[in-house]
């Protein structure tokens, strides 16, 4: 099975398993339990402090590394080639929520960026007054009225919810770039090293953030988990991410 399918069949797993928890019944603790969305929290917090583990002794050392072996203008670069790879599926995903306004623009994005830009590496889309919008099926399901479901931490994956654990899935599965690696025989390798390297540059972006928040956090999953709420429902309203915090993954939240 592909790695979105075990993704989508993880998260309506845990969805399924939503419906045992057990809700409060004083009504602040209530009101509260509904707010956070989050009936697998003792769950959660347990596949949260292995994520935190794994953070530790692997990824924040190699994130580490990668900030240290790359001066910042290298980094950047390789964030405009990233993301310039993603504009098609924002496309994709901005036409299918009929938002037509931003479908044009990210059309003119990947255009320029891909020319002008040298295949992506500077964001010469700027300059022609063309901001990066947000796209992905998770927003797209959301926009066609599907619920959420509950919070959910995943090993690995991080903090996700079932609509958007099967968004990312068909992300993964519909990538154009998926279709021109096989089609045109290039080693499937190739996506495996996005996958790595984009994982590193927005680990080592969010260095600084997430050692600030662990520092100032009296329960840092209480605070990552109301950061990346607020994240998602901003990127659900097609604006800009309210925080620093990259997209839903595992970096989200890790930090020591």
């Amino acid at each position: 099975m592909s790695r979105a399918g075990r993704a989508a069949n993880l998260a309506l797993g845990l969805l399924s398993l939503a419906g045992c928890a057990s809700v409060p019944r004083e009504p602040a603790a209530r009101a509260e339990f509904k707010a956070n969305n989050d009936p697998l929290e003792p769950l959660n917090r347990r596949v949260f402090q292995v994520n935190l583990a794994v953070d530790r002794v692997l990824i924040k050392p190699l994130a580490q590394g990668y900030r240290r072996a790359l001066p910042q203008p290298v980094r950047d670069a390789l964030r405009h080639f990233l993301d310039n790879l993603e504009e098609p599926l924002v496309m994709a995903n901005c036409i299918l929520q009929g938002r037509f306004k931003a479908t044009g623009i990210t059309a003119g994005r990947f255009a320029v960026n891909t020319t002008f830009g040298v295949v992506g590496l500077s964001d010469a889309a700027v300059a022609w007054k063309l901001p990066r919008q947000v796209g992905d099926f998770g927003q797209t399901l959301w926009a066609w009225g599907a619920g959420e479901g509950p919070y959910l931490i995943v090993p690995v994956f991080g903090p996700l919810t079932p609509r958007d654990g099967i968004g990312q899935g068909v992300d993964i599965l519909f990538d154009p770039l998926r279709f021109v690696v096989r089609n045109q025989d290039i080693p499937s390798g190739v996506t495996a090293g996005r996958v790595v390297v984009d994982g590193l540059d927005q680990r080592a972006r969010s260095l600084d953030t997430l050692d600030e928040i662990q520092r100032e956090s009296i329960d840092y999953y209480a605070s990552l988990r109301s950061l990346y709420r607020q994240n998602r429902a901003a990127q659900l309203q097609g604006a800009k991410a309210a925080t620093t915090l990259p997209p839903a993954d595992f970096y989200d939240d890790s930090g020591r």
